[in-house]
């Protein structure tokens, strides 16, 4: 049976052609969005609509997406991912500055780029260890989430990496433009957090969850926004992204964590403004400490810019 999943429209998206929609509130790519209003599987107030068709704020949205066992078996296809640097590269990592829009490896109800193809695309050989979707990845960023990721290449780079990770040694620097401002501008959140009661594609803080500690510091207050930087001590799924959501300070553009769809659009955001800008740790292969720097890409460098005008 599929997973149907239903929603109302926000305001944020009104006049927004259905795939687009689709892709944003439920977190699949634009093509795996108007691939199931073409299955029929994407219905507005009861009815069936294309992927052209525009959405109505308040309007009953009901998705059917394929569950886990009803998708094909996961695998590797050598895919170039445009817009995906490589800032270093050696016998034993590869580190890649992800574009938005791009997943970390295949994944069930994913159907667009990710690094590990696009490693492979470009002839990039990496360790074998783990799952065969995952290889080498030992680390990952949201599909929505722009930035540095490391790979490793060998088997022993792999091992090291996993456990520099589990270890928390590994320096994790993001900046994130959040609505509002924190108080205080230094801190810490420290907060569990689980799989959302109520939507299996959304996370919260529970305290069945997971520990997750999140320390924070705003760089730049600006009338509407804060500039973040943030530095992760564990790395949950989603957590900068729902421990500032529990704040009532979620990242500019995060319709999906309660973020205005008004001030998204007037910064032109059609993701979350979170980019990992900094990725340090102690070389896999000569044990020195290594560190890697991201500049913000194109959307959240001009979002900076009109934030800085109101």
């Amino acid at each position: 049976m599929p997973d149907v999943r239903t929603v109302l429209v926000p305001d944020g998206l009104e006049g927004e052609r259905v795939d687009a929609g689709v892709a944003r509130l439920f977190g699949v790519s634009r093509t795996k969005a108007a691939d199931l209003a073409a299955e029929g599987h994407v219905v507005l107030d009861g009815k069936s609509v294309a992927k052209s068709e525009r959405l109505s704020a308040g309007s009953m949205l009901e998705v059917s997406l394929p569950r886990p066992e009803e998708s094909p078996s996961l695998q590797v296809i050598a895919q170039p991912v445009p817009g995906m640097s490589i800032v270093h590269d050696d016998d034993d990592i590869v580190v890649v500055d992800k574009p938005v829009g791009v997943a970390a490896h295949p994944s069930v109800g994913w159907s667009g780029p990710d690094v590990v193809s696009g490693l492979a695309a470009a002839g990039y050989r990496i360790s074998t260890s783990g799952a065969p979707e995952r290889q080498g990845i030992v680390s990952r960023l949201d599909v929505g989430t722009s930035g540095l990721m490391v790979v490793a290449k060998s088997e022993y780079a792999y091992s090291r990496l996993k456990q520099a990770f589990r270890s928390r040694t590994v320096d994790k620097t993001y900046h994130a433009l959040v609505q509002g401002l924190p108080d205080p501008v230094v801190g810490t959140v420290d907060a569990p957090i689980g799989r959302h009661p109520g939507h299996d594609y959304k996370f919260a803080v529970m305290k069945s969850g997971k520990p997750s500690v999140t320390h924070y510091e705003v760089l730049e207050a600006f009338r509407h926004a804060s500039l973040l930087e943030i530095h992760l001590e564990t790395g949950r799924t989603h957590q900068i992204r729902v421990h500032f959501a529990a704040l009532h300070h979620p990242c500019c553009g995060d319709l999906t964590y309660g973020a205005d769809p008004k001030l998204a659009a007037r910064l032109k955001l059609e993701r979350q403004w979170l980019h990992a800008v900094g990725l340090g740790f102690e070389h896999p292969g000569t044990g020195e400490y290594v560190h890697f720097e991201s500049p913000y890409p194109e959307d959240l460098q001009r979002a900076l810019d009109i934030v800085s005008t109101f």
